[in-house]
């Protein structure tokens, strides 16, 4: 019987990261440790912003942010994941199928612009360190975070409001670990060129201005500490840029690899594997670039552990 949207098809089967047998244990056990590493390093790192007063800054807001959406973000598709490394078949329901891909689309995209917002900070308060509290005023930095999550919203709405459109017949296995919009889009029975060019406009827009902003912001922070006399300042601004720059290219590069080019069958296949990326490991490795190089984390960290000491003790 078909659905209201005159769809056929009630559920989807998701085929998976890769086809290989001998594979799928040690891979099970392998995204199972990231993915415990990514809950439990944003988690604490929300934790840890949220308890300690000192950390009431607009970077450290800007990073519970980041932390909450990492944290949300890969429990969305993480967990039918690992399904598909322990189980031969797969299956979501198409409802659940569009669920998992408007909050993927909602999180992926409020990340995009979360990482502009502190790219800005950073510019603001290494390039303009007097006007710095003026211009991250409380309002601000709330705004700009409304911003953040109005523009993931309209970009989920979007995504979705146009695959609940498209009609699917009779394949209904999805080339891939999650439903993803070009996955799922390629098993429609009917034209595909409405969404094809909102994916092309949208996710260009969500990639491609957050991206060149950014890029600009560490150009001037660069070329700001560039100037400092202290070679032991430079050295260890460039170390901590250089490691926001590396996670930033890998989540960006990664997402225009996958969107943002001619799809097809082989493409897809390097798309599954490119989206790694930006799916698992840029999650994993944002709490450990953002807070373990971080002195006034790991001092939060030190007060938080002796209190609890304490305590217990007491």
């Amino acid at each position: 019987m078909a659905l209201e949207n005159g769809s056929f098809v009630t559920e989807f089967i998701l085929m998976g990261l890769i086809d290989w047998p001998d594979l799928q244990l040690p891979l099970f056990f392998l995204f199972l440790l990231m993915y415990v590493i990514t809950a439990l390093g944003n988690l604490g790192l929300v934790t840890l912003i949220r308890l300690n007063s000192h950390l009431q800054t607009p970077m450290y807001f800007f990073l519970f942010n980041l932390s909450f959406i990492d944290l949300c973000y890969s429990s969305v598709f993480t967990p039918k994941m690992l399904m598909n490394f322990i189980f031969k078949k797969n299956v979501i329901s198409y409802m659940g199928c569009m669920t998992q891909l408007f909050f993927y689309s909602f999180f992926v995209i409020s990340e995009c612009y979360v990482l502009m917002v502190m790219a800005y900070d950073r510019y603001v308060a290494i390039c303009s360190p007097l006007l710095y509290n003026a211009v991250m005023s409380p309002r601000v930095c709330c705004s700009l975070m409304l911003g953040s999550y109005l523009m993931a919203f309209s970009g989920a709405m979007a995504h979705t409001g146009c695959m609940l459109r498209l009609t699917f017949c009779d394949t209904n296995t999805i080339n891939h670990y999650f439903c993803d919009i070009l996955p799922v889009m390629q098993l429609s029975c009917t034209s595909t060129y409405i969404n094809e060019l909102e994916v092309l406009i949208v996710v260009g827009i969500n990639i491609i201005v957050p991206s060149v902003t950014i890029f600009i912001s560490y150009g001037f922070i660069l070329s700001n500490i560039l100037q400092l006399r202290s070679t032991e300042g430079r050295s260890k601004a460039f170390s901590t840029c250089s490691s926001h720059i590396i996670a930033v290219s890998l989540f960006f590069g990664s997402g225009a690899f996958m969107y943002l080019k001619p799809s097809s069958t082989g493409s897809m296949d390097e798309g599954k594997i490119s989206s790694v990326f930006y799916t698992n490991v840029v999650p994993m490795m944002n709490p450990l670039i953002y807070s373990l190089r971080n002195k006034d984390v790991k001092l939060a960290l030190r007060k938080s552990l002796s209190r609890r000491k304490f305590g217990s003790e007491s």
